[in-house]
């Protein structure tokens, strides 16, 4: 959900946390981080998440995409075909395509809350507008920039839209979307989880003032980790990639991590690890590693055995 500006760069190879754990899943954001930024996956990458999946490691894509923007990597997808949308809000099955997707797990932004954060945002930072996304409607405040060329199912204020009779209403909130036409992105997000507080969870994955507000604990993180204890796989077995705020809590929480050299300084110091950029095919990079790394080892392992 986000282009690649304000962010800093690097070059350097990839760095090895130590004592790494064999991986069982890769958790990997999708815009800055995996996608180049014509959002393309690149044939690099696409023979690197096969190569995974062919050697039992499981890949998961967590994005703050919405389901119906996955699009991008629903033909890459394998076995299971799940992915995190939303920041952790929803659970996906994307097997059938664009469309056709089915949720599998929903962790919804009640209504009230969701008016609160409205309420104290528009005190806190005044100008501030909202768009409201929800399992498959989108709305947005007349106001609300197009950002993403997206076309709102209607337009109304955000307490209207959050309202228990708006069209929509039988419809789980899965976030909302808070936008600033002057504030600085960081100064921004600090503004608002201060004044939010436990009401919601606040994050942001774009260069711009656009912050997303999910659910109290719902987060990319809090998500896989639901979704890996019902795998039986620990977060010291997840090597997990990304790139912004928003990917803070999935990095710190993976046994092993990777912030894009694209990465926002907030990535860099969460991550145990660093890559090079996503137009670099940085996810590719570790993962080949990863897999030589893994096959030399059951290699050893035989050699042993044979002696």
């Amino acid at each position: 959900m986000r282009e690649n500006d304000r962010v800093t760069s690097a070059t350097r190879q990839p760095e090895t946390p130590a004592a790494a754990i064999p991986p069982r899943l890769i958790a990997t954001d999708l815009d800055g981080t995996l996608l180049r930024d014509d959002k393309s996956v690149s044939p690099r990458t696409i023979a690197a998440l096969a190569a995974a999946e062919e050697a039992g490691v499981e890949v998961f894509f967590v994005t703050g995409r919405p389901a119906r923007w996955m699009d991008v990597v629903s033909d890459h997808v394998h076995g299971h075909g799940l992915a995190i949308c939303g920041n952790g809000a929803a659970v996906v099955d994307l097997h059938g395509g664009p469309g056709t997707h089915r949720f599998v797990k929903v962790r919804e932004l009640a209504r009230e809350n969701a008016r609160d954060a409205v309420r104290l945002l528009r005190e806190a930072a005044p100008g501030t507008v909202f768009a409201v996304e929800q399992t498959y409607g989108f709305y947005q405040e007349p106001d609300y920039p197009k950002l993403h060329m997206e076309v709102p199912d209607a337009l109304a204020p955000a307490e209207h839209l959050l309202a228990s009779d708006a069209p929509g209403a039988d419809e789980p909130v899965l976030k909302i979307l808070a936008y600033h036409p002057t504030l600085d992105p960081d100064a921004f997000l600090t503004l608002a989880r201060l004044a939010i507080g436990d009401r919601a969870n606040v994050t942001r994955s774009s260069p711009s003032a656009l912050l997303e507000i999910s659910g109290p604990g719902v987060s990319k993180a809090s998500t896989l980790a639901l979704c890996c204890a019902e795998r039986g796989i620990s977060h010291e077995e997840v090597v997990a990639f990304g790139d912004m705020p928003n990917d803070v809590e999935m990095l710190t929480w993976a046994g092993q991590s990777y912030a894009m050299g694209n990465a926002h300084p907030d990535a860099v110091a969460a991550a145990s690890g660093r890559t090079v950029a996503n137009n670099e095919d940085g996810v590719a990079v570790v993962i080949e590693r990863l897999l030589a790394e893994r096959s030399h080892a059951v290699s050893g392992q035989g050699d042993r055995r044979l002696g």
